[in-house]
């Protein structure tokens, strides 16, 4: 699977975190980004389901 998060876009909500916190994390800024070694979701299931929670669209998956 690939993930993709769009920086410009992350308003920083944190869904994704609360979601899948296997895969996602917060930076220092308070936006979305990968857990080092989770690039392709490491067959987590709610990895989906983190991309539906976030409000404005920022993570897409495919694959």
């Amino acid at each position: 699977m690939h993930i993709d998060i769009d920086k410009d876009v992350c308003i920083g909500a944190g869904q994704c975190a609360l979601a899948a916190p296997g895969v996602f994390t917060q930076d220092d800024d308070g936006f979305s980004e990968l857990l080092p070694g989770r690039e392709g979701g490491a067959g987590d299931p709610m990895v989906r389901e983190a991309a539906r929670a976030c409000p404005v669209g920022a993570i897409k998956t495919s694959g």
